[in-house]
C-alpha cells in the first residue's frame, strides 16, 4: 500500500499527499498522526520553502473515517477532538506558505485542512463542504474556519445542511481561491507555491504569524467548543447510530 502520507520534494516545494485512495483519503488515526508529523517535518526542514497538500486518486479527502468515529466511547471523544486540533494546528502553525490542491472531494476534515492553508485551488466539479450534521455531530470547527472566508449566509447554509457544493460554487463564495480544469489542480498549486517562494522568508514568517495571531482566539474557542458539543452529541447516542447505519449501508452495497 505504501506510505499513508507520501511526500515529494520538487525544488523547494514539498508535496504532501494524503494516500488512502481506496477510501477517498479518509482521515484515520494513522493518517492523522502521519500527516501531523509530515507538517512538522516540513516546517523543520531548511530545504523546504513551501508546502502543497493534495490527495491520491480522485479525492482530496472525504473527511473523517467513520470506522473510527462510529465506535468512539465517551471516554475517547476528548482525545479524538484534541488530535484533530493538533492536525489542523500543524498546518496553521507553518511559517512557510501552504497551498491546498483540492483535486476532488474535500469534505469535513478534508475541507478543514484546506481552510488552514494559505491558498486553495480546485476544479469546477470538486465537491466541498461540511457534512458533520448529517452524521449527527455539530458543525463547530469547520463553521469557524469557513467564517474566515465566506459570509454568514453561505456559512449557515453549509453548516446546517451538511451539504456539499461544487468547486465552482465554492469559488464563487470565497472558499476556493483559484479554479482550474480538473487535470491542472496540482500544477497550479505548485506554481502558486513557487511564486510564494519569491517572498523573503522573514516577511513571510512574520506576516503568517500576524495572521495566525488575529485568528487564534477564534480557533481556540472553536476547538474547545468542539469538544463540548461532541461530548453532548455522543452522550445521546445519535452520532454512533447514524454512522453505524452509514457503514452498514456501505457494506451492503459492496456485497
Amino acid at each position: 500500500m505504501g506510505n499513508i502520507i507520501a511526500t515529494e520534494l520538487r525544488g523547494r516545494v514539498q508535496i504532501v499527499t494524503l494516500n488512502r485512495p481506496a477510501v477517498l483519503n479518509a482521515v484515520s488515526p494513522e493518517l492523522r498522526a502521519a500527516f501531523t508529523a509530515a507538517m512538522k517535518a516540513a516546517e523543520g526542514d531548511a530545504a523546504v520553502g513551501a508546502i502543497v497538500i493534495t490527495g491520491a486518486g480522485k479525492a482530496f479527502s472525504a473527511g473523517q473515517d467513520l470506522n473510527e468515529t462510529a465506535n468512539l466511547e465517551m471516554a475517547d471523544v476528548r482525545a479524538w477532538c484534541t488530535s484533530m486540533r493538533a492536525m489542523y494546528r500543524s498546518v496553521r502553525d507553518l511559517s512557510k506558505p501552504a497551498v491546498a490542491a483540492w483535486n476532488g472531494i474535500a469534505a469535513g476534515a478534508g475541507m478543514q485542512i484546506g481552510l488552514c492553508c494559505d491558498v486553495r485551488v480546485a476544479h469546477p466539479a470538486a465537491r466541498i463542504g461540511q457534512p458533520e450534521t448529517r452524521a449527527g455531530l455539530a458543525s463547530i470547527v469547520g463553521t469557524y474556519l469557513m467564517s474566515l472566508y465566506v459570509g454568514h449566509g453561505p456559512n449557515r447554509e453549509l453548516s446546517l445542511s451538511g451539504g456539499l457544493v461544487s468547486g465552482e460554487r465554492a469559488h464563487a463564495i470565497g472558499l476556493v481561491d483559484h479554479l482550474v480544469p480538473e487535470g491542472e489542480v496540482l500544477a497550479k498549486a505548485i506554481a502558486i507555491a513557487e511564486d510564494l517562494l519569491k517572498v523573503p522568508p522573514v516577511a513571510m514568517r512574520l506576516t503568517k504569524e500576524r495572521l495566525r495571531t488575529l485568528t487564534q482566539p477564534g480557533f481556540d474557542d472553536a476547538t474547545a467548543a468542539g469538544i463540548r458539543y461532541s461530548l453532548e452529541a455522543y452522550a445521546t447516542g445519535e452520532p454512533q447510530r447514524i454512522m453505524k447505519g452509514f457503514l452498514a449501508e456501505r457494506a451492503k452495497r459492496k456485497t
